[in-house]
């Protein structure tokens, strides 16, 4: 299905060049000519089934053709409505503080006039997939909520987690989530987030490990427009979009050492500076960290400095691997069974006794997030109401470990060459936990290439 894009100018010229852009590029658009026609027809379409996947607001308009007032009102707005529609604002005028009051009223991104066509239709296609995770997301934070929910936290040990991450939630404590890859600390960190009394504020999340080395200071702390080669717009950084609320560093350990220590400053003082200017910002943020590293074995190892790593872990938690929480292992495959029955239109579907105990007894290397593909492939391969073991596959379509902690049996006649090549870098992170430069070292190619094979196969969320 086609995603809407709303457009909202008011000069004509430049709706009829956004239209002639996303079209090509495979969108529908609906083009209004300022705010209040905007809201009108957002108030019709909530009583539709028509609405918009993404508005493309233009910050000034007749009445005020410099401050922005106007797209701000309209954001207060759709605060005020509770919509989730993610927004692009656009202006012709640079102003790096109407960038960030525009982020903070909920704008995901900003994008100044004029555009380049393949910049414009990138930043769309990013926050469109962005939206689609954050409703993932906040499915699972809703399982979350409830500590005595059977989905998430049935087992003795999720609910003693659940129940004193929401003892610290309110307290400004930064804290550190370990745990493997895929026990869903990404989730605890947006359920500490809407426990604490920052929950009305924005949650920021930033995967530390995929930051280009050369641009951390401007994504962390954002850049004024000519700042560097390529700064043809202004920035706004991660801790500036974050004001306020929290903001979430994951995979924290993949750090670079040369940036560890500007990290530290800001920890220490909440000072910073945005990359082109000699202003001081003020940080006021709530930090939660994870990580599925030994921080033992990098400080040893001098990789990962101490300091940094005693103002990460003021409160510490680990998150249980699925094998160590069998309870959960059966509630959450219903829960996975019905959400995903519900994307592909197959509902009703259970699972079979033999399935379950398949489910039970298997290791689960890729715990959560594993879970959710195996039965979502289950989904997909079932042709009856009942999953069985077949549909499940656990012995050659996703490979790992048997229940006795033995490597499953795997054959070249039983997979595919994508399957082959998830299960060389499931082995390679295993490897060295922590270290995807080494894991890339191990199978012959970049950490870019790698990068894009664990977001190709879901293995970076």
């Amino acid at each position: 299905m086609q995603a809407t894009i709303l457009v909202v100018e008011d000069n004509k010229e430049i709706r009829f060049s956004a239209r002639f852009v996303l079209e090509d590029a495979g969108f529908s658009v609906v083009e209004l000519e300022n705010p209040m026609q905007a809201m009108a027809w957002l108030s019709q379409s909530d009583a539709s089934e028509n609405s918009a996947d993404l508005i493309l607001l233009d910050m000034n308009f007749s009445l005020d053709t410099t401050s922005g007032e106007e797209g701000l009102q309209f954001l207060r707005w759709l605060q005020q409505q509770g919509s989730k529609i993610p927004l692009v604002a656009m202006t012709a005028w640079s102003n790096t503080t109407l960038v960030v009051q525009a982020m903070q009223l909920g704008a995901a991104d900003f994008i100044e006039k004029p555009w380049h066509n393949q910049r414009l239709v990138q930043v769309i296609l990013q926050q469109l997939k962005l939206a689609r995770l954050q409703q993932h997301n906040k499915q699972l934070s809703a399982a979350l909520a409830d500590p005595g929910s059977p989905l998430l936290a049935h087992s003795e040990s999720m609910q003693r987690l659940l129940q004193q991450l929401s003892e610290v939630a309110c307290s400004e404590a930064n804290i550190l989530l370990t745990g493997e890859n895929g026990t869903g600390k990404t989730q605890l960190a947006q359920f500490i987030h809407n426990k604490s009394q920052r929950a009305n504020a924005p949650f920021i999340s930033v995967n530390m490990g995929a930051i280009v080395d050369s641009l951390f200071e401007s994504e962390m702390f954002g850049h004024k427009k000519g700042a560097f080669t390529d700064a043809k717009e202004a920035r706004a950084g991660r801790f500036a979009l974050a004001q306020g609320g929290t903001l979430f560093l994951d995979e924290i350990a993949n750090l670079p050492l040369n940036q560890q220590a500007k990290l530290l400053r800001v920890l220490e003082s909440g000072q910073y500076e945005v990359v082109g200017s000699s202003v001081t910002e003020q940080a006021n943020v709530r930090l939660i960290s994870a990580s599925n590293a030994d921080f033992a074995a990098l400080i040893g190892t001098a990789q990962f400095r101490q300091d940094l790593f005693y103002r990460l872990n003021t409160l510490q938690f680990c998150v249980p691997p699925l094998r160590q929480r069998p309870d959960d292992i059966v509630p959450l495959c219903r829960y996975f069974l019905q959400r995903h029955g519900a994307h592909y239109q197959k509902h009703g579907l259970q699972l079979s006794a033999g399935a379950e105990s398949v489910l039970r007894q298997y290791a689960w290397p890729g715990n959560v997030r594993e879970l959710s593909h195996v039965i979502e492939r289950a989904v997909l391969l079932c042709r009856q109401q009942q999953i069985s073991t077949t549909d499940l596959a656990l012995s050659g379509a996703v490979p790992g470990q048997s229940a006795g902690g033995q490597p499953a049996p795997i054959t070249l006649e039983q997979m595919t060459l994508e399957q082959a090549e998830l299960q060389l870098i499931r082995q390679a992170l295993a490897q060295c936990p922590g270290n995807k430069q080494r894991a890339a070292e191990i199978l012959g190619i970049t950490k870019s290439s790698l990068y894009r094979r664990l977001d190709k196969y879901g293995l970076d969320k």
